[in-house]
């Protein structure tokens, strides 16, 4: 089962659990002061405003103790997915290295871009082919990652990076960068393939009538 850790704040949950559905994955929604239940199988930490962004994004939900009870379960190999504010909450409690910040635009950014495959053996990009270019939606005003040019050299030497942000090409360029990311990273991994973090929505892109069905791949790493 895999459980939705639901913060104060957080609004990406019900959209989640609606993917999930739609791809035959059961699922709860799991408030987090009750901790996760029994028999979870995955975790997502979904999108949001967890306790409005207060200090910074993610910092405070890092701190709840269910999120102990995640690292954990990182560690011994349950699948972890941090989505938007769940990205920013995930490199907060050390789950992935760097940090979100605010947008080099300083604006909240609410659009669909393009995003290249770049490592497509980690259970979260298999459904796709390394070099393919998907699209997905973003809406974050602190969507841009921060890491130092030898952490950025070393998650590349590791193939941590799982996803770019690109144009419709796959040319990874300055345009294509929409919050100013360092390397135009929009996605990575952790110590483990099982743990990833990435800022766009795959949720918000499983139903073809809205938002495409580019992101059914991402969330089939919990299938």
């Amino acid at each position: 089962m895999i459980a939705i850790v639901r913060f104060g704040g957080s609004n990406c949950d019900r959209d989640t659990k609606r993917a999930l559905d739609e791809l035959g994955i059961e699922n709860e929604i799991v408030w987090h002061a009750e901790g996760l239940p029994q028999d979870t199988t995955g975790i997502i930490l979904p999108g949001g405003f967890s306790y409005g962004d207060y200090l910074r994004a993610g910092a405070m939900a890092a701190r709840s103790p269910i999120v102990e009870d995640v690292r954990n379960a990182a560690d011994e190999g349950v699948p972890v997915l941090g989505v938007c504010n769940g990205a920013q909450i995930g490199c907060e409690a050390g789950l992935t290295p760097g940090a979100f910040t605010t947008n080099a635009s300083a604006r909240f950014q609410c659009e669909h871009v393009h995003l290249r495959v770049e490592n497509a053996e980690t259970p979260w990009t298999a459904a796709y082919e390394e070099g393919e270019v998907i699209s997905l939606p973003i809406a974050h005003g602190e969507g841009r990652f921060e890491i130092d040019s030898e952490g950025l050299d070393r998650l590349d030497a590791e193939g941590r990076v799982l996803f770019r942000y690109c144009d419709e090409d796959g040319r990874v360029t300055e345009a294509a960068n929409h919050n100013g990311s360092a390397g135009n990273v929009a996605g990575v991994g952790g110590e483990r393939p099982s743990v990833a973090v990435l800022m766009p929505h795959p949720e918000r892109a499983v139903l073809a009538d809205i938002g495409g069905i580019d992101g059914r791949g991402i969330l089939a790493g919990f299938a």
